[in-house]
């Protein structure tokens, strides 16, 4: 008789060896051949099974955050925001979600240091009563582009050359020397935060500007801010050498201990909010995902803690498999215009379906803890035993009706079809902002950094001109500055 009980899983494992259709193996260790000697025969299934299912352990990596480590835990409401979302799980103080976590780094393969100079990923997943709701952002609260079109093409650019698999700067320069945008997100990477510590010490970001609707149906743009508890803290470039040398896997190691020594990593969430009709105020766009919102004029409001108290149980079940998007959003919460989350709603989703398969949302790590119902059904790894015989909508024999009407974005559109910039560019003035923020130690840091990365080989003296004006146009004197740099090299 057919049971749920017996699912494969750890719990219901047999005493005895067997295949995985459940036959027992009485020898384990030698295969099956003509004779003590040999040759082996293609008969012995369970050979070819275990040699088959060995050649397909590894799935494909991720295209960007292929280096990752999870972790499990739960979300907590600390302060009263329903008036300005109806999000379930943002209903009142006290409420808890349990939460899934990925740190990761952006650019290089799996088995790269963790040390490397390199936008950090932040993704969590919310299982909320309402389905889940991912949370994808970084560790810096920009990003080097601003619209999707072009982010295979900087993700090229970021990637190893494909001809000697090296990442070069004069690639990187060349590209984004098409981008004055980046000059912001660049401020970040070659600065003191571009090495965090370690995940526990890192902040995370939202990075887009997304939605919160009421039950009224009131909108109001919101940014999202992960602020460690532990404090933020960073490696500079010898103590990243000295600690990668040593483990290059730090970080992960470091989620992981602290997690089985009770040391549980923890963040409070904030949030920023404008009123959309306040979005033409100022002098940069609220939506440009290269800009920042000043604290000054959108202060942090504090909503509720993550606490990971939990380490995975499979690496591959809860690191590898365990799949984000930002285009998973629950009731309460929505989009905005922003044009490169617009492409990653479509973008994210689909290349899970390429690493995963079809049904990758069926997974333990990414299925929804709540119940759910829909008509997808059949294909690659379909792990939902339906007894159905309809798969249809709209059906007499079928109890699932619609749900609910819930608040959706009410924004009116219009506008000619066009492929254009958006109107305020700004690229330099919050990027000499920053700068002129630091201290002169850590503006003479990241001086050194840019000034030796333009020196880089086969970075052009056109490439290296360009960049110099743009560094101008944020600062005069950080022009300045590394112009001297590169001319004391022969290098302008």
């Amino acid at each position: 008789m057919h049971s749920d009980k017996l699912r494969p899983e750890s719990a219901n494992d047999s005493r005895h060896w067997t295949t995985n259709g459940g036959a027992p193996v009485w020898n384990n260790i030698s295969s099956l051949t003509v004779g003590e000697r040999g040759p082996v025969l293609l008969e012995d299934y369970h050979l070819v099974e275990k040699l088959a299912n060995f050649d397909r352990e590894r799935i494909p990596e991720r295209v960007v955050h292929a280096r990752g480590a999870a972790a499990k835990g739960f979300f907590e409401v600390t302060h009263d925001i329903s008036h300005l979302t109806c999000a379930d799980f943002l209903r009142a103080p006290g409420v808890q979600t349990p939460v899934a976590v990925r740190f990761s780094t952006v650019i290089h393969e799996r088995g790269s240091p963790e040390t490397i100079r390199d936008p950090r990923g932040f993704a969590v997943k919310f299982y909320t009563r309402e389905g889940n709701y991912d949370m994808v952002g970084n560790n810096m609260p920009v990003f080097f582009i601003r619209d999707g079109i072009s982010f295979p093409d900087m993700v090229h650019a970021l990637k190893p050359n494909p001809r000697n698999h090296i990442q070069e700067w004069w690639r990187i320069w060349d590209f984004f020397s098409h981008h004055p945008e980046s000059c912001h997100m660049f401020t970040f990477l070659l600065d003191d935060v571009g090495i965090p510590l370690n995940y526990r010490h890192m902040p995370g970001f939202g990075v887009h500007t997304f939605k919160l609707l009421n039950q009224a149906g009131k909108e109001v743009y919101v940014k999202f801010h992960w602020i460690p508890k532990c404090g933020e803290k960073n490696l500079l470039d010898q103590e990243a050498e000295q600690v990668g040398g040593k483990n290059h896997s730090h970080a992960t190691a470091d989620l992981f201990e602290a997690i089985e020594r009770g040391d549980f990593p923890e963040w409070t969430l904030c949030i920023q909010t404008l009123d959309p009709r306040d979005e033409d105020r100022f002098d940069f766009d609220p939506l440009d995902v290269t800009k920042v919102w000043p604290e000054d004029l959108f202060p942090l409001q504090p909503v509720g803690r993550m606490v990971l108290n939990v380490n995975p149980d499979n690496f591959h079940n809860d690191n590898e498999s365990i799949a984000f998007a930002p285009a998973m959003i629950v009731p309460g919460i929505g989009y905005s215009e922003d044009k490169l989350l617009q492409t990653r709603i479509f973008s994210y989703p689909d290349t899970q379906r390429h690493r995963l398969g079809p049904n990758y949302l069926q997974l333990p790590i990414n299925a929804p803890k709540c119940p759910f119902h829909n008509n997808h059904h059949d294909g690659a790894m379909n792990m939902v035993d339906r007894k159905e015989e309809v798969n249809y909508f709209p059906s007499r024999h079928d109890p699932a009706q619609h749900a609910q009407p819930y608040p959706q974005n009410s924004k009116v559109l219009q506008g000619q079809r066009e492929r254009k910039m958006i109107a305020k560019e700004n690229n330099f003035s919050q990027a000499g902002a920053r700068w002129r923020s630091f201290d002169k130690a850590r503006q003479e840091r990241f001086v050194e950094r840019v000034g030796d990365a333009l020196m880089a080989e086969r970075v052009s003296h056109e490439v290296r001109r360009i960049w110099i004006g743009y560094w101008s146009q944020c600062d005069p004197q950080l022009g300045q500055q590394l112009a001297r740099l590169l001319q004391q090299h022969s290098m302008l």
